[in-house]
């Protein structure tokens, strides 16, 4: 029987970010880097693969490891990181793996036979007389590689860009021929970096990184992060290196810009660094992205939210949820890290930056040590501050129970609005291992509806799970 589905979509002990989804032979395949729980910079793991049947997004399998660091000839000791990756179908049916290691500015590229076997170094990007791409007299730095093949050519798009560097001019698209190393056309600017976006319709969202392109009805989109970095934004032009207009915001990993349940401007979550793509799947499409965890940008974890493509061609930006799109059933236990908001009234994230990394805040977080598979749940939950679930289809609901840990002395919250009416509390007091409350009765409406879970008191608490009763 199929799983519910549920952000994150992988184990709660993973930490797959930069996510780019394919699917070949009836399965959909995620190639992302690769973070380790508690790391100290971003992606210090080998990448790996998993994999879920076309029908059942709650099915994911692990494939292993596809492509060690060390694989790299620039990296035999393993010494530099691998960044966010991509891969493409070449000509020759192969599989190919676009990356970047942490520093180096060249293109590295990986083959297999399969989507997710053992992948071995092929070479680095170059052109006819043998030089580097990133390493040229007048090259720009290459970075989070995206691919996309049509026939005997692959568009490779990079770059990296921040506000302030009028040294680098925007993303760039350079088109390989049929062996996927050798450049055939050299790097075109497909899209301003901040000093050269004024008069373009990029301003406020303009490049940054983690490039991505797909092809949607005829048209190309171009996905990446801008440099407000919570956000995935898309531009759309008719031809691969040339023409792209900017399109607007797919998702923020903070929900941003959303005013449906909540001022516009108002963080709900940790706002940092995001990188995806969208995908196909069964006629539904989807983005996928990544949140932050455990305190730190160095721990992220893969999410994934339903998207509608509009006639004409422009795509709303959607909530970041629970949920994938179809609301939980309001009933049976539920694991607290589905965690889609962690908050407070006032917007702690715009009046503290990075306050957030501090050891005092909240975080989605776990026991043990990188690839221990224990689950995950909320910590540090203190005075004001509270979890957020979207969405759950509640009918009948009369009581629920919680279980927590933590050095508390107060109340747990329910409300069904970010800024609502308390409708139920929960006693918790202090406790060093996992305790289940006492069941408490509560009165929800039958309907879709958020469930927002906050503490009132002294210390802080550790919220594990949630479960509600129908009878």
């Amino acid at each position: 029987m199929k799983k519910q589905l549920m952000n994150p979509y992988l184990p709660s002990w993973e930490y797959i970010p930069d996510g780019e989804p394919y699917v070949f032979d009836g399965r959909v395949y995620v190639y992302g880097s690769h973070d380790r729980f508690n790391g100290w910079v971003f992606c210090q793991n080998d990448y790996v693969c998993w994999s879920a049947p076309v029908d059942d997004l709650s099915d994911w399998r692990y494939e292993g490891v596809i492509y060690r660091k060390e694989q790299d000839p620039r990296n035999a000791d393993g010494h530099q990181c691998l960044y966010a990756p991509d891969v493409t179908v070449g000509p020759d049916g192969r599989y190919y793996l676009y990356y970047v290691l942490d520093k180096e500015c060249v293109v590295s590229v990986a083959v297999c036979d399969t989507p997710a076997g053992k992948y071995r170094f092929y070479g680095h990007v170059r052109d006819a007389n043998g030089g580097i791409l990133g390493e040229r007299p007048g090259d720009e730095a290459q970075f989070d590689p995206g691919v996309l093949t049509e026939g005997d050519r692959t568009y490779l798009y990079t770059g990296f860009c921040w506000d302030w560097n009028a040294e680098r001019h925007g993303p760039m698209a350079t088109v390989l021929g049929p062996d996927m190393l050798t450049i055939v056309e050299e790097p075109v600017f497909v899209a301003p970096s901040a000093p050269y976006s004024q008069g373009s319709g990029y301003e406020g969202h303009e490049y940054f990184e983690a490039a991505s392109i797909r092809k949607v009805n005829g048209k190309y989109y171009f996905i990446y992060s801008s440099i407000r970095m919570c956000e995935l934004c898309y531009a759309v032009s008719d031809a691969p290196t040339h023409g792209f207009q900017y399109g607007g915001v797919i998702v923020a990993n903070d929900d941003s810009n959303i005013a449906t349940y909540k001022p516009a401007e108002k963080s709900m979550y940790f706002p940092n660094n995001n990188h995806g793509s969208i995908i196909e799947i069964n006629g539904q499409w989807y983005i996928f992205y990544h949140r932050h965890t455990n305190g730190t940008p160095y721990s992220r974890q893969g999410c994934i939210e339903k998207i509608q493509i509009l006639s004409d061609g422009s795509i709303p930006q959607v909530e970041m949820t629970s949920c994938i799109g179809t609301p939980l059933e309001g009933s049976g236990e539920y694991p607290a890290y589905i965690a889609c908001s962690l908050f407070r009234k006032e917007d702690a994230y715009k009046s503290m930056p990075g306050a957030w990394m501090d050891g005092r805040f909240p975080k989605i977080t776990q026991d043990g040590r990188d690839g221990d598979e224990f689950p995950g749940f909320v910590c540090n939950l203190g005075d004001g501050w509270a979890a957020g679930y979207k969405y759950f289809d509640c009918q009948n609901i009369k009581a629920l129970k919680i279980r927590t840990r933590g050095y508390a002395n107060g109340d747990v919250t329910l409300r069904l609005s970010w800024d609502g009416e308390v409708i139920a509390r929960i006693p918790v007091r202090n406790t060093n291992i996992w305790t289940d409350s006492g069941i408490v009765s509560v009165a929800i409406p039958d309907g879709i509806h958020p469930l927002y879970f906050g503490y009132e008191g002294d210390g802080a608490v550790s919220l594990c799970s949630f479960t509600l009763y129908t009878d």
